[in-house]
This record gives C-alpha cells, structure tokens and sequence, in this order.
C-alpha cells in the first residue's frame, strides 16, 4: 500500500509498504480521509517520533476492509471512525475506564503506524459506527471534535455563560460551536489571521476580533460589564494568548489550558497576583474521553452531534490533499505559506 512514511525528523516519503496484516480481536480500515493534526507538524519536523521509521496520522475514518475471525459485530462495508489511542487494559486508569490517562499506552500515528496511509489495524474495540448522513470527511473530524468537547466539558461551561476562546484554527472553532451547543450566551473568538476570523463570522460568531487592532482583556472586559469570562480556553498554545487568556477570566472562573505550548510561557507576578486574588481555576485538558462499552463520551457526543447538526465541520475543511501531496501540505502547514483550516489528506 501507499503510505507516507517518516524515516527521520523532516524526511517524509511516498513509498509503498505492506499492508497491515489482522491480528485477533481487530479490524483492517482503508482509510478514507486522515486530519493533519497541529502536533503532526513538530513531530513530522522538530520532535521526531518514539521510533522510526513511522507512518503519522490519527485524525481518520474510513471504510472497513476486512476483520479478524473473532470479530462479529463491525463487517466490510462499514463506515467507522477509530480511537487512536491503545490502552494497556491492565493499569489502575484502565480499570476505572480512564482510558486517555493509561499508564502504558500505544498511540497509532505516533508510537505506531497510522494513517497516512491506505489501511490502518485497530483493535475492534476502537471502532465507532459513523451515522447516516455523515461523511466521511466529517467523521475524520471526531478526534479533534471530542478533544474539543473535552476541553469545554472540562471547562463546565454552562447555560447563560461567556466563554472566550484564544486562537480560531479547527479546534479553536470546534471548541467555539461547543461551549455554543452547551448553552454560552456568549462566546468570543480571538485570532490574529482574517480569515479565520472570517471563518468564525461564517459559523455565527459574530464577536470575532482581530487581537493585533483591539486589546483582547479589555474587549471581553467591555462585553461583559467589566466582569471578564466565566471560562477562557486557550487553544493557540502561544504565550501571548495564554497571558490573556488568565487575564480575562472573571473572579471564581475557570482558563482551560488546550493548546500544546510553541514555548516557555512566563507570567508577570502581577498577573499571577491577579489570578490568585480572583481564585480563578487553571485547567488542564488531554485528548479525550472514550468509553469501549458504548456508554456516552465524548466520542459518543460528537458522531451524534455531526448528525443533528449540532457541529458544522465541512466549513471548516480548506484542503483536501491526496496521499502524493501529502508532505507538501505538511511544508506548507510548517511554513504558514497560505491559509488553512482543516487539512485532509485522502489516500484513495
């Protein structure tokens, strides 16, 4: 099959390697399209991988091509989206069905082969059944989608709240719909790219700013009667937004930190001083709940969400690439060449 394969940190290649072959209690997926992640990018030419050489990828659904004997409840034909992360099933965390905070887990696109590439192995018990009337791009969106939905939930955003959100890219906006759908009277976008602030306004959120022309602190202050967010979420993972971010949140409020950090953050005494005396909560926030026994999680949430219309994702696709181009989307993405929301790769 035809993968993208990474033999070092910035050497990617379109090559072909065998196709993965089924082990017990798993399902063989040929992929239909695959998000490029933002952690794909210093992964693919910063940080490396856990080993090499690796296939990256683990934003993806497809199409169930064939499943191990032992399997009978996924079958060819079926449209699935698939958990990237493989717990170990014996740690304290698993036990309670914690997966994300396994002790000794496996992660495909990272730690193992993912999906740039034609077909992925997953355990069977990764497999979610993609609704009627959603496609296949869309559903290559639930991973980003319930981190999003995580990071709000975590947040505990609620009827008649404001929330605020720090950087517009795909989860950014992802995070907007949910503290939206969750019930936030209002919610602002800041960004510092027109278009994605354009891409904002087009999805219904008319309080997106520029934070280059305006002071992002004082417009959500001045929307907000001088009493900041109820929640703030960072999701750019730069410094800059992360200082506003635990400026603008209002006394006894909570800032969710979602964005992985580009760099050190320092914050002025003055503003720790601030944080402290408002007893504002800092928030951590990690992938994603999932649950392999189909109770509700985010995962859950999000497929039914994407077929009520709750989350409207297709706006927020700009690429779709084939698996050839697929490196020059990753260079392109790195060096910020042109504007992109969500990049998809479609290895068929």
């Amino acid at each position: 099959m035809s993968a993208l394969v990474l033999h070092a940190v910035g050497d990617a290649r379109c090559e072909s390697i065998p196709v993965p072959q089924l082990q017990p209690g798993t399902a063989r997926v040929r992929i239909g399209f695959c998000g490029v992640c933002g952690s794909d990018i210093p992964r693919t030419f910063v940080k490396g991988t856990y080993s090499f050489p690796t296939v990256c990828g683990h934003e993806f659904a497809g199409v169930v091509d064939a499943v191990a004997d032992d399997v009978t409840d996924f079958a060819a034909g079926d449209h699935v989206a698939v958990f990237p992360l493989l717990w170990c099933g014996k740690c304290a965390a698993c036990e309670e069905g914690r997966y994300v905070m396994c002790h000794d887990y496996d992660y495909l696109g990272s730690r193992s082969d993912g999906a740039f590439a034609e077909y992925v192995v997953a355990p069977r018990e990764n497999l979610m059944r993609v609704p009627d009337g959603v496609s296949l791009e869309e559903a290559a969106m639930t991973e980003p989608a319930a981190v999003a939905l995580h990071a709000v939930r975590r947040g505990a955003v609620t009827l008649g709240q404001t929330a605020a959100v720090f950087g517009a890219g795909p989860i950014g906006l992802m995070v907007a719909q949910w503290c939206r759908a969750l019930g936030a009277t209002r919610v602002i976008v800041f960004d510092i790219r027109p278009e994605a602030l354009e891409m904002a306004k087009s999805l219904g959120f008319d309080d997106a700013y520029d934070s280059r022309s305006i002071d992002a602190v004082e417009k959500v202050n001045e929307l907000t009667a001088g009493q900041g967010a109820h929640v703030c979420i960072e999701s750019a993972g730069v410094s800059i937004t992360f200082t506003q971010a635990v400026a603008a949140t209002r006394r006894c409020g909570r800032m969710v930190i979602l964005g992985n950090p580009a760099g050190d953050v320092t914050l002025p005494a003055a503003l720790i001083s601030q944080a402290m005396r408002r007893e504002i909560d800092l928030i951590g926030t990690w992938n994603s709940e999932y649950s392999a026994a189909g109770n509700d999680d985010d995962w859950h949430d999000v497929l039914r969400g994407m077929a009520d219309g709750t989350l409207d994702l297709k706006p927020l696709i700009t690429h779709r690439v084939p698996l050839a181009e697929s490196f020059d989307a990753l260079k392109m993405m790195r060096d910020g060449s042109e504007f992109y929301g969500k990049v998809l790769i479609q290895p068929g």
